[in-house]
């Protein structure tokens, strides 16, 4: 075994493969870009090296700088992670020049399966079931376009190089394949530097089942069943399961040992995956499977292979890649139960799942695993840390297991209603309507399900006007004295106001909500008065109150996986624009006057301090907003209400 490995990568498969790591003893050298000098992976490793600025173009895509970092830190070996530069033969060239082992794939058999034109003749080759289509050399718009009504519409055009959608086009008539072509060229040259395409029959309702494999340097070569990746957006994964629902005997035979034959066809070494594309119209049948592409290097699905068949898949990486044989035979390898991961991305699903970035100001995973199941949470950031525009904005993969696929599922949707993030626009509350549709939960999943739902999936219902009060309490800081963790403890300190309404503002979207908060007591509840469209009185119970999170201008009330965040406004802020111009300075909330610093008579100019509120345990400083003579001045030790003239200017204050 290694004593040292660097990892080429980031994010959480950096940090999972650092686990790996160290459960086996081997020292882990983290790589890092300028955006990620403070990032979980780099505290977690035993040794960290900045290799660039924040694009990945000058950090994480740079081959030279990472290969320099490992020799000068003594690894013996590169770990790729995925994406990046996982796929990219080159690199594995300059890592075994260096002397270096790469922990995955030859170079041969990365560019084997790097086109997937040549993949696809290769497999046909060796007896591997492909997709009807032309993958041939020839790019000419009339070949393609003949090749195209000799397969039958619809069909599908694929970049041959590449992924993860980019450079696709299904086209249902022949009018409109000049068009799709010239589309899929020009993002598929933009994405992958290259233009070509091949042309395939496009599946009515496909299925996204591929098979995990695995071999070693000895010939061996195994397969550890399959994952099912049918739940997409934009072509790419969203809830990836083990083993695929509908799965029969016959196809699952098939299936795998037409991926086994695939690896051994290029001599596979290290973890790879199959992907397959199946027709799921009239069931699953096993002469209704063809070959899509091979993924040379771990996926991102890779723990719900692991939580039913109990292997580390980036252990056997290690051990393969130090020149072990598997450490399991076929036989060996069993399956058990029923795996769910769910990605959780910083994007507002909404709008079409744009992807967002901010800070997580609040970052909360299920403490334990529901009951009869098993969790685990794959991430690399940590509450506090920014999703930037440079990288992918995964936060996090959730993944569970039960005894059966209804349990598992259950099991996703109440981690999901656990999970409480805050600072950025997420897509749980998607995640959570797609575990609970009724196709997904019966297992009628095929790569449209998500567009033919979207509209349905990415609505969130406008919040209660329990949820609106629960904002309106946290906003008017009553629970100012509690627990971040437990704002609900602390209404005897809110008891300082006597019951004395606090009127709090917040925003929600483009609506403006105004709320009167008071306490009622001795029962320890409080009432929240709301402007319309709201209930004008709601009183809450302490002992059910929502789920909420405070951070900077906002709050975030949770509702099972939907976080509502409402804005709000700096009442300081809105008091000076009020007050400039005015005659008067007002409360802009309940508070004490702790200090007066001018007195009446007194000629002040604008910006001066004048006094200090004491309000949701901070002291506010009041300033004039403009030159004046002070007529009137609130006394030192008064309690004050929202509203109360603090300071009043004589009339001759200004003109």
């Amino acid at each position: 075994m290694f004593a040292k490995i660097l990892i080429a990568n980031r994010g959480e498969i950096a940090c999972r493969v650092i686990r790996t790591a160290r459960k086996l003893g081997v020292r882990s050298v983290a790589v890092y870009s300028d955006a990620d000098a403070g990032a979980l992976h780099v505290e977690m490793a035993d040794e960290a090296v900045h290799i660039g600025p924040s694009p990945v173009g000058e950090s994480y895509l740079r081959g030279d700088k990472i290969v320099a970092a490992a020799l000068a830190t003594g690894a013996e070996a590169i770990h790729p992670g995925y994406g990046f530069l996982s796929e990219n033969p080159d690199f594995v060239d300059q890592v075994t020049a260096a002397g270096l082992v790469f922990i995955g794939p030859s170079a041969a058999s990365i560019r084997a399966m790097g086109l997937k034109d040549a993949a696809k003749r290769l497999m046909e080759k060796a007896g591997v079931p492909v997709v009807p289509g032309y993958h041939g050399e020839a790019q000419e718009i009339v070949l393609l376009a003949s090749k195209a009504r000799e397969i039958g519409y619809p069909v599908l055009i694929k970049a041959r190089a590449g992924g993860g959608g980019k450079g696709m086009r299904r086209v249902e008539h022949p009018d409109d394949f000049s068009e799709a072509l010239s589309g899929a060229r020009r993002e598929a040259k933009a994405a992958f530097g290259d233009d070509r395409v091949l042309v395939e029959k496009y599946v009515e309702k496909p299925r996204h089942i591929e098979v995990q494999v695995f071999g070693d340097i000895f010939g061996n070569v195994v397969h550890l069943y399959e994952r099912d990746c049918s739940a997409q957006r934009r072509h790419q994964k969203v809830i990836e399961e083990a083993p695929a629902p509908g799965m029969t005997p016959a196809l699952r035979k098939a299936m795998t040992e037409a991926a086994v034959k695939a690896a051994k066809a290029i001599n596979y070494s290290g973890a790879g995956t199959i992907e397959f594309i199946v027709d799921a119209s009239q069931g699953l049948k096993a002469d209704r499977f063809w070959f899509m592409e091979m993924n040379t290097r771990l996926q991102v699905e890779h723990p719900v292979t692991e939580m039913v068949t109990g292997a580390d898949l980036v252990e056997w990486q290690l051990r393969v890649a130090a020149g072990e044989k598997l450490p399991k035979t076929q036989s060996e390898i069993t399956l058990s139960g029923h795996a769910f991961e769910a990605r959780i991305y910083a994007e507002d699903a909404a709008k079409g799942f744009l992807p967002a970035t901010g800070t997580l100001h609040h970052l909360k995973f299920p403490d334990t695993a529901p009951e009869g199941a098993s969790m685990r949470i794959e991430t690399g950031v940590r509450a506090g840390d920014v999703i930037s525009p440079f990288y992918d904005p995964m936060i996090a993969k959730l993944v569970v297991h039960g005894k059966n696929r209804q349990a598992a599922l259950e099991a996703l949707g109440i981690a999901l209603s656990r999970t409480e993030i805050a600072g950025s626009t997420v897509n749980t509350a998607f995640l959570a309507a797609l575990a609970a549709d009724a196709d997904f939960s019966a297992g009628d999943v095929d790569t449209g399900l998500i567009g033919r739902h979207q509209q349905a999936l990415t609505a969130v219902p406008p919040p209660s006007s329990e949820i609106v009060a629960a904002a309106a309490f946290a906003a008017s800081g009553a629970g100012a004295q509690a627990p971040s963790n437990d704002p609900w403890s602390s209404l005897a300190g809110y008891a300082h106001f006597h019951t004395v309404p606090r009127r709090t503002r917040l925003r929600y979207g483009e609506d403006e909500i105004v709320a009167l908060v008071s306490v009622m007591r001795p029962d320890g509840r409080f009432q929240v008065a709301l402007d319309p469209p709201y209930d004008s009185a709601n009183p809450l119970d302490l002992r059910a109150a929502p789920r909420l999170a405070r951070w900077p201008g906002n709050v975030t009330v949770f509702e099972g996986a939907v976080g509502y965040s409402f804005a709000v406004p700096d009442p300081l802020a809105r008091a000076d624009e009020i007050a400039a111009g005015s005659d008067s300075l007002r409360a802009p909330m309940p508070g004490l006057v702790k200090l007066v610093r001018a007195a009446k008579g007194e000629v002040v100019i604008k910006g001066q301090p004048l006094l200090i509120l004491e309000a949701m345990k901070m002291e506010h400083t009041i300033s004039a907003t403009h030159d004046g003579t002070i007529a009137e001045i609130a006394v030192e030790g008064a309690q004050v209400t929202d509203g109360t003239v603090l300071v009043r200017f004589a009339e001759e204050a200004h003109g």
